[in-house]
């Protein structure tokens, strides 16, 4: 009987520790992504020197690394900053390269998940971009843009759950990223970059 009674106790142990285990996960504040991100711009822009069609600067598309750390405040409600490493993109003009930019993309967002406990689970997001800009190459040096662009970030994306740490993530942002193109000192043209950002990636929670 005591052997019964031994076994049986270290049975419910077990369960309660295990139960335990996954609310500890479940409960967790932290999650951690990484994604593979394309950059697909809206390449909008106005004439140049207000003569002319507009939309003739084009930047080009790219796909980068991306890092995203989320804080749950409640099982619904997280805040996720979105780091990435100064990424170059090429520029032309009818067609033609006229140089290049980096530019260095943190945002950060306020996000609503709908279904905390399931399997699936998607999200919606708002926040800022902040984009600075730097190592402008334009025209030889001709043309340049301004150094900093804030702008509104919207967003939407689902995990989907493996395991009780391990998650596969997609990811939609629209992001707000606009500068001015400056000849000579002067605002020549107002580059409306505007990309849709699409990432794939996955997501461990600790």
């Amino acid at each position: 009987m005591k052997a019964i009674c031994k076994h049986v106790l270290a049975a419910v142990l077990a369960v309660a520790g295990s139960q335990a285990l996954a609310q500890e996960v479940q409960d967790s504040n932290w999650l951690v992504r990484a994604r593979a991100v394309h950059i697909d711009p809206a390449n909008e822009s106005t004439p140049l020197a207000g003569v002319g069609a507009g939309d003739r600067i084009h930047v080009s598309t790219k796909t980068i690394p991306e890092v995203d750390v989320s804080y749950f405040f409640t099982p619904h409600l997280a805040a996720e900053l979105i780091l990435t490493y100064p990424q170059k993109h090429d520029v032309t003009l009818d067609g033609q390269r006229i140089g290049s930019f980096r530019h260095l993309p943190p945002t950060l967002t306020a996000q609503y998940h709908f279904a905390p406990q399931a399997s699936v689970r998607p999200y919606v997001g708002a926040g800022v971009n902040y984009t600075r800009i730097s190592r402008v190459k334009l025209l030889g040096g001709a043309a340049t843009l301004e150094k900093d662009s804030w702008g509104l970030a919207l967003q939407a994306g689902v995990d989907i759950k493996l395991d009780a740490r391990w998650s596969v993530n997609v990811d939609v942002k629209k992001v707000k990223l606009r500068s001015d193109v400056l000849l000579g000192g002067a605002k020549a043209s107002e580059v409306r970059v505007d990309p849709v950002l699409v990432g794939v990636g996955v997501g461990y929670r600790f």
